[in-house]
């Protein structure tokens, strides 16, 4: 019997992570990522707890704390302009870092860029599977069969959608909309994430690593239309919802002109993704394709968790898809649904519905040591 053959789609965190373990437990992963390259921005993450072991077992940790953000402290911005803070941020402690996304994602790839075959620009078009195995179709490449298939493609799944159903029977809209794009200039306060709110907002300004990055975060319909899968739309969804405030942003003299110009643009509905089983056959989920909401950042940590424990069990019953499924759901399922339940709780710190809680949220906040 050959080498396990398994087709991992999405190159953002879980996918090269998982195909890092996979690869070392002499299975034959293929990556394949429908981006014709990495992500050149994004919002910082944390990697923490069990993930920071994970990236130290990688030999990836020392990347990561050179690439870290190191912004110790939180400043909340009152309408009335009045600075709270800063605060100590809870995270990171000890080995655990903060790092943008798009280098997490960059550093993962090029761990496991020896191990396993990056398809860049393609993506899922069909899955046929059996007993034995299923044969792929691409948009692109010729059609090939693998052993398993784990679909670690994000909320907006293919993989997901293929093999499971339709993204409206398994995502959930918050309500709650994101948008993340970089400055291209430091920022005016290096050592803090300074956070500007009205009522339903939030705008944030990160230093990350040099150059200032901005984060939208508000409240909107539960629902999205087609419309918000357009980028022109998205750009005056933003500026329709921030432009009626005058924002004291330094980075940010002209809200309207950073948006239109904005290249690297991110932005889409925070999200629940449920599922009564995260797999079917030989088709397993991972990572939000299989699971999210996190407004805290731990998105990305439970991603390499799930990643590394799906790994463990394939390979602990090489021969049994099936069983080693199941027993990967029963081990991370808990832990991203402790996750899900923290969603209130980050949506009424980060985004105030009303001056009220703006006013109990700040006062909180000044309460705390700095």
């Amino acid at each position: 019997m050959g080498q396990p053959t398994v087709l991992v789609c999405g190159a953002g965190i879980a996918g090269p992570t998982l195909a890092f373990w996979l690869a070392r437990s002499g299975f034959l992963p293929t990556v394949v990522e429908r981006a014709s390259g990495l992500r050149s921005s994004g919002n910082p993450v944390d990697v923490h707890g069990a993930a920071t072991g994970i990236a130290r077992s990688m030999g990836i940790l020392p990347r990561l704390q050179a690439a870290a953000t190191r912004a110790p402290g939180l400043t909340f911005v009152a309408p009335s302009g009045r600075r709270i803070g800063p605060m100590r941020l809870g995270r990171p402690r000890g080995e655990d870092v903060e790092v943008p996304r798009s280098d997490l994602a960059a550093i993962l790839c090029e761990a496991v860029r020896d191990d396993a075959e990056l398809l860049f620009g393609d993506s899922v078009a069909a899955l046929d599977g059996d007993e034995a195995g299923i044969n792929v179709s691409f948009e692109h490449a010729p059609p090939r069969r693998f052993d398993l298939v784990v679909g670690a493609d994000g909320l907006h799944s293919t993989v997901r959608s293929i093999a499971f159903g339709p993204e409206d029977a398994f995502v959930r809209p918050l309500g709650l909309y994101i948008a993340t794009l970089s400055l291209g200039r430091p920022a005016a306060d290096p050592d803090s994430v300074v956070m500007y709110n009205q009522p339903g907002l939030s705008l944030t300004v990160h230093p990350v690593s040099g150059t200032a990055g901005a984060g939208f975060i508000f409240r909107g319909p539960r629902h999205p239309g087609p419309a918000f899968s357009d980028s022109g739309a998205q750009r005056r969804i933003v500026l329709g919802a921030y432009a009626g405030y005058d924002w004291p942003v330094p980075e940010l003299p002209d809200l309207r002109q950073q948006l239109e110009s904005a290249g690297d643009l991110y932005f889409d509905a925070v999200s629940q993704v449920r599922l009564a089983s995260w797999s079917r056959g030989r088709v397993a989920l991972l990572g939000d394709a299989a699971s999210c909401v996190s407004l805290f950042g731990d998105g990305s940590s439970l991603a390499m968790i799930g990643a590394a424990t799906l790994a463990q069990e394939l390979a602990a019953a090489p021969g049994d898809p099936g069983t080693a499924f199941r027993r990967y759901e029963a081990r991370h399922r808990k832990l991203a649904a402790s996750r899900q339940r923290g969603y209130r709780l980050g949506a009424r710190l980060l985004v105030p519905a009303s001056r009220r809680g703006l006013a109990v949220r700040n006062l909180i906040a000044r309460l705390l040591p700095g």
